[in-house]
């Protein structure tokens, strides 16, 4: 196992656990918020663009909002800048979209 990922400890016996690199650790946390994020981006923009929402149920966005505002502020408590960036930048765009939303509803 030291071979494929030397950053990664299996554990060492009953209840003890050598930890994982933190800057291994921070790495996929952003690489994962730069995908999530990035993959939002082209919705976010076409629904600006065409300002219509129509495609979006309304208790959905609501949730994702504050799921989002909630992550967000779990990154800031655990001064996580991962979770900061990636949960701040897509909460902006989710916003945007909600307000698109909110705005021309027919």
């Amino acid at each position: 196992m030291d071979d494929i990922a030397p950053w990664f400890r299996v554990p060492t016996g009953a209840g003890q656990r050598e930890s994982v690199s933190v800057d291994a650790v921070e790495l996929v946390g952003v690489a994962a918020g730069t995908l999530t994020t990035a993959a939002f981006v082209p919705q976010a923009v076409k629904t600006l663009r065409t300002r219509s929402a129509g495609d979006f149920a309304l208790p959905m966005l609501l949730m994702f909002n504050l799921g989002l505002a909630l992550w967000l502020a779990y990154g800031l408590l655990r001064a996580a800048p991962g979770l900061i960036l990636a949960n701040g930048i897509t909460l902006a765009l989710a916003l945007a979209i909600l307000w698109v939303k909110l705005t021309t509803r027919r």
